[in-house]
């Protein structure tokens, strides 16, 4: 019988008490201790696995290589050649790769061997076939060659029962190569984390619809539905709700019983349309995240009939920074993933910036000549930056004075996704 994992606890999102502003290594932290995976597991074949996370770890059924064999095309015997000129007589026949030679190289002979092909018996080492001189009956060349030269030993890759793939790694096209050599047809995964998207707020409209003087089109949604996606979940689409209490809890309802987690964009805030927040906060379960960040600085976290709700910002950069910092490797852990850090690089600006201490800032950036550029206004709806950008410049909690030159963290988008 698959066993699945428990539920979050409604309290996995309380702040220690007296917690007011909370700074970014500080809220990651939390998140890391109190996440765990929520998803079942299933066994798939290898051309289905690509992507998915390993929920137990891979052990490998064969050694690879099985036998020993050789790394070359060439003449093989045994021992070790001293220097000088040998000639050797060869013996009828070849071993080829899947054409193993059947008997045996007596000492003193050689026999025509190819790239690939398990050492017949009498063979230890192998002479590249440039380095030699043939004939129907001979092989002659010079040495000295050592014992084991151009050949590989069985399971000198890996061994037979060994640990190949650990548990709550996601597979790659390497990973499936290995578990293929190794002789694995199917691989035990994860159950994709189905993430779910809510859009809220009057002032939306879907795409391609009429929209009135003060309404906006929905840029959240498919925004988010494709990060997740990209991040290999599987996305939902739960639609955009107005302003309106009864039909938000009516979705995130329905939204509940069909996902593992729950992404809201808007309404995360203190105000009186701010919807989201008081719903959550009528649970009981409702924890505000003031978190020292720019952009992004509201995060509403609760559960939702036990299932884990990310408040989102309603501004696109927002919510794109906020996804990509703590929803992110929060729903990496819930998918049964390891926690994931994003691997940046330090590389020289392309710009001044005058930072005040407090908060962390992320900047929408990209990389040209080996310099970061950043994007020409930070104003947290300019949702071209997001396009124009190919990563995030992250800059400390405290003051910094940045010219052009000085290095600074840069964060490619794609270290998100992997």
């Amino acid at each position: 019988m698959t066993l699945t994992p428990p539920p979050l606890r409604n309290d996995c999102f309380a702040l220690p008490t007296g917690v007011d502003w909370t700074p970014v290594d500080e809220a990651l932290a939390l998140l890391k201790t109190r996440m765990h995976p929520v998803t079942g597991e299933e066994t798939v074949p290898l051309d289905q696995a690509l992507g998915r996370v390993l929920s137990r770890d891979v052990l490998a059924l064969r050694s690879n290589p099985p036998l020993p064999n050789t790394a070359v095309d060439g003449y093989g015997f045994a021992g070790a050649v001293v220097e000088g000129s040998h000639v050797l007589p060869l013996i009828t026949g070849r071993a080829a790769a899947g054409l193993a030679f059947e008997g045996v190289v007596p000492r003193g002979h050689a026999i025509r061997i190819l790239t690939g092909a398990s050492l017949p018996k009498g063979v230890d080492t192998v002479i590249l076939q440039e380095d030699v001189t043939v004939d129907e009956t001979h092989v002659a060349f010079r040495g000295p060659l050592k014992q084991g030269a151009n050949t590989r030993k069985a399971g000198e890759d890996v061994q037979e029962g060994g640990c190949i793939l650990p548990e709550g790694r996601r597979v790659t096209p390497a990973d499936l190569a290995l578990a293929s050599a190794t002789g694995h047809a199917h691989l035990w995964v994860r159950r994709k984390l189905r993430v779910g998207v809510l859009s809220t707020g009057d002032e939306l409209v879907e795409p391609g619809q009429a929209a009135r003087p003060g309404q906006i089109y929905d840029a959240n949604r498919p925004m988010l539905l494709a990060l997740l996606q990209h991040m290999g979940f599987e996305s939902r689409d739960l639609g955009a709700v107005a302003d309106d209490r009864e039909m938000l809890r009516a979705r995130l309802t329905e939204g509940a019983a069909h996902t593992d987690v729950i992404l809201t964009s808007g309404g995360a805030s203190a105000g009186d349309e701010d919807h989201v927040s008081a719903l959550l906060r009528d649970t009981g379960a409702l924890q505000e995240w003031r978190i020292a960040l720019k952009p992004g600085r509201p995060l509403a976290l609760a559960m939702w009939e036990g299932t884990p709700v990310f408040g989102l910002p309603g501004n696109p950069v927002a919510a794109l920074v906020c996804t990509l910092i703590f929803a992110r490797p929060a729903m990496a852990v819930l998918s049964g993933a390891a926690w994931q850090v994003p691997q940046g690089m330090d590389l020289p600006a392309a710009f001044s910036k005058s930072k005040k201490p407090g908060r962390r800032e992320y900047l929408r950036a990209r990389v040209r000549d080996g310099q970061v550029e950043v994007f020409r206004s930070e104003g947290s709806g300019r949702i071209s930056g997001l396009s124009w950008a190919e990563g995030l410049v992250e800059l400390p909690d405290g003051a910094v004075q940045i010219s052009p030159g000085d290095l600074v963290r840069y964060i490619p988008y794609d270290s998100f996704y992997s």
